[in-house]
């Protein structure tokens, strides 16, 4: 058989990720906050958007669109929105960055305009609402050693800036004198200057540092509590007996120094932490009806799309160049789309949300304890969609019901069986709830042992090993820890 070129006509069948596919897919698994600054990207690129209310005209809606329940899609009405100053063609009489109180200084004194913008009560202004607070622990410092000068001053500033944001000092004083050429004595001065600073125990280099810094501040730092401090590692374990012989106090005495320890702040520089707390966001709403339970989804964290075809119309009949027709039709199909993604995008969370309370209905109506085990590979063959998919949508977004606020990854795991050998047994998180409910019942420290044959007893087919782990996963010590601690807490 003589070999030689030839030409061949296959069909196949492949996935190919389209650009648009590949962003769905990426929509799919972005909160609503996220979606959001995603949207005003696409807002700021497509003339043909618009972000839309419920007083907008449904015929600017794309088509396909009438499926889904407008309502789930819209934002809100901005609050206070009615009360403002508006004139006879529509426009506002002031500026949005019009200032009041600027204004207001130029007649008026400043405790005149700190009452009205008070509110006007007879208690006047609030001055401690006033009080100025640093962004930092280092900018709080250095506040304080403003009138400090020469040679001293100079390297506590330079400390200042260099303790972590627990307040503690990492480097040490003959580093520090090498990297700036300086004594170690006055690099040990400096260091008493800001150890003198508030908060009390800033700029320590370990634990024992700290509370003796502190203790000192509170005029409480006498030869017993010296000892007490030296010998931390004796108290950890709940060594009660060789510490009142070390200090020379009797039980009484302990009991007053470690409760004074135990009021004192192992880390005085983390309240300039600047990381605040972030809010969360619910993206999914379960609220309870006569017939069961609705899902919806949280229309103030969810924005709304449309395509503004007036516009569209406005814009075709200006220039009519290939190319501005080229971008104009590209555009348009940007937006009807990205309108039909978010649409979908909605549909499916929806979809997945109602499965994951239809399985878990017991969680919502007797809680942790009635939680059943469930995997994503359940959820899509009961929705007949992928298991990337479902990965996808609980990933990052969060579900508010009457008992709290959860992620949606928060409804899967896996699960113990049952001691009758009937239904689905029960799902990690019911375990640790019954842990946790043991151990803070417990007269008598139970050791791993009993609260598996408790478990049992409760209807959990748990063995010491399972008992094990879930409660180091909750941050739960053993027997032995819990028992030292009882033993301090006792004593202080």
């Amino acid at each position: 058989m003589a070999l030689g070129p030839r030409l061949d006509i296959r069909q196949t069948q492949a996935l190919v990720l389209t650009p648009q596919l590949q962003q769905a897919i990426r929509l799919l698994q972005l909160s609503n906050m996220e979606l959001e600054a995603v949207i005003a990207e696409e807002m700021a690129k497509n003339p043909l958007l618009e972000a839309s209310s419920s007083d907008d005209e449904p015929s600017s809606a794309p088509d396909g669109d009438a499926d889904f329940p407008a309502d789930s899609l819209e934002d809100p009405a901005a609050p206070g929105a009615d009360e403002l100053m508006v004139s006879s063609d529509g426009t506002s009489d002031q500026p949005l960055d019009f200032d009041w109180n600027s204004e207001a200084l130029e007649t008026d004194s400043y405790s005149d305009v700190a009452l009205s913008s008070s509110g006007g009560g007879e208690d006047g202004p609030d001055f401690e609402r006033m009080e100025y607070s640093a962004d930092s622990l280092a900018e709080h410092l250095l506040n304080q050693l403003h009138g400090a000068g020469g040679e001293v001053g100079r390297l506590a500033r330079a400390i200042a800036e260099m303790l972590d944001e627990t307040g503690y000092l990492s480097v040490s004083v003959r580093d520090i004198a090498e990297a700036t050429d300086e004594a170690v004595e006055f690099v040990e001065e400096a260091l008493a200057l800001v150890q003198d600073l508030d908060p009390p125990g800033v700029g320590a280099r370990d634990l024992a540092e700290c509370l003796a810094l502190q203790a000192k501040a509170a005029d409480r730092y006498d030869p017993a509590m010296a000892r007490l401090i030296d010998n931390l590692d004796l108290l950890a374990k709940g060594r009660m007996t060789d510490l009142k012989r070390i200090c020379g106090v009797d039980d009484e005495d302990l009991s007053d120094m470690v409760r004074e320890l135990r009021a004192y702040d192992p880390k005085p520089g983390c309240q300039f932490s600047s990381k605040g707390v972030e809010a969360v966001a619910p993206d999914v709403i379960v609220r309870q009806t006569r017939g069961g339970y609705a899902v919806e989804l949280n229309q103030a964290t969810l924005p709304r799309l449309l395509v503004n075809r007036r516009y569209y119309q406005e814009l075709k009949s200006g220039p009519s160049d290939k190319t501005s027709r080229a971008w104009l039709s590209e555009c348009l199909a940007s937006a009807n789309w990205l309108v039909k993604a978010l649409d979908q995008r909605a549909r499916t969370i929806v979809k997945v949300v109602s499965e994951i309370v239809k399985r878990q209905q017991g969680f919502f109506e007797k809680g942790v304890a009635a939680m059943k085990p469930m995997t994503l590979r359940e959820i899509a063959e009961a929705i007949e969609m992928h298991e990337s998919t479902i990965s996808r949508v609980t990933s990052n977004k969060y579900l508010l019901c009457d008992r709290g606020l959860f992620e949606l990854k928060y409804f899967f795991g896996s699960g113990v069986a049952s001691t009758e050998g009937e239904g689905d047994g029960a799902a990690a998180e019911a375990v640790k709830a019954a842990i946790r409910e043991i151990i803070d019942r417990e007269a008598d420290i139970l050791s791993d042992d009993a609260i598996a044959g408790l478990l049992k007893q409760r209807g959990f087919d748990c063995a010491r090993r399972t008992v094990v782990k879930y409660r180091e996963a909750m941050g739960i010590g053993s027997s032995i820890q819990r028992r030292r601690q009882r033993k301090i807490a006792g004593a202080a």
